[in-house]
Order: structure tokens, then sequence, then C-alpha cells
């Protein structure tokens, strides 16, 4: 058995997430998912190194699959890029560890909130800014920064299972 790490881009506009619905609802995994197994001939389960809700994006996504068929890497990824939807985008496949895991073995994760500031709104970037046409106020807003700057106790936003060294975390 081999295991294999994928980097993933997505648009999340036309899936529901991540990690599988119920129904036929399509999400990220479930879309890899099918295609492995269009390819691999076999069920695989790939397992992600965090969940997306609904709507959300990508761009270094991380998750990982084992499988028994032997198929040289560039070939993964175009078959995967051939066989999923348009919205993802298999970026890299690598031959990894057996105790290698997405999840447990993510050293970080980055979030990216973007903002437009301006009176008109933007063609190209609309379903990845939120559009606010009216003057920010930025003293203010640095002001409200302010108090999130240090460690801070997030330990009642962790779920009981967290892997997580620590509950501290914040801006430096």
């Amino acid at each position: 058995m081999a295991r294999y790490r994928l980097i993933l881009e997505y648009d999340g506009r036309g899936y529901c997430g991540w990690q599988h619905q119920s129904g036929d609802r399509l999400t990220v995994q479930s879309d890899l998912e099918q295609a492995l197994k269009c390819l691999c001939g076999h069920e695989i389960r790939v397992h992600g190194a965090g969940r997306t809700d609904s709507g959300v994006h990508a761009l270094a996504q991380v998750a990982h699959f084992d499988t028994h068929r032997e198929i040289p890497i560039a070939i993964y990824m175009r078959s995967l890029n051939a066989l999923t939807s348009q919205a993802l985008s298999v970026r890299q496949v690598e031959l990894v560890a057996d105790d290698f895991h997405a999840r447990f073995d993510a050293t970080y994760r980055e979030y990216m909130y973007r903002l437009l500031n301006r009176p008109g709104p933007t063609a190209l970037d609309r379903f990845r800014v939120w559009h606010i046409f009216h003057p920010l106020d930025r003293p203010a807003m640095g002001e409200a920064l302010s108090i999130l700057v240090g460690k801070h106790d997030f330990s009642s936003f962790r779920a009981s299972t967290c892997q997580a060294n620590s509950p501290s975390y914040g801006l430096f």
C-alpha cells in the first residue's frame, strides 16, 4: 500500500464544503474520491488537513490517500485534474511515508479574509472579496485590532478532541 500527498486548490462556490454530506451534495472530498475510484478501481478515502465550509476556497489544501495501485505521479496529476470538477485543481501529487497524515502532520493553517474598500464593485474578484463601499475608519479599526495582539486562551472555542498543542493563539 502506498500513501500519496495532494496539494489542492479549489473554488468553493460549487462545493458543499470539504467533507462528505448526506445525499448527492458535491464536496471536495467526494469529488476526489469519485475520481480516485475511477482511476484506481477501488474505493479510496481521502483525508484532508482540515475542513472548509460551503463556498470556501483553498489555495493549498493538503490531503492524502492510500492505494495499492501504482501509477506514475504525472498520471495521477493529469487524471485527477481531468476527472474532477473544473473548480478543483490538483497542484501536486507526492509519494510520502506510510505514517504521514495530512491533518495530524500539519504545522500551521492560514486563513485569508479579503475586504475591498472602494465605491465601485469588482468584476474579477466579486466572489473572493467582501465589498465595502463606504469609507472605513482605519484608526478605529487599528485600535480595535490592538487588543488582539499577543497570546490569548481560546479553550472555549476548541473541540474536546482538538489536536493543537496549546489553546493559546493570537497576533504577534
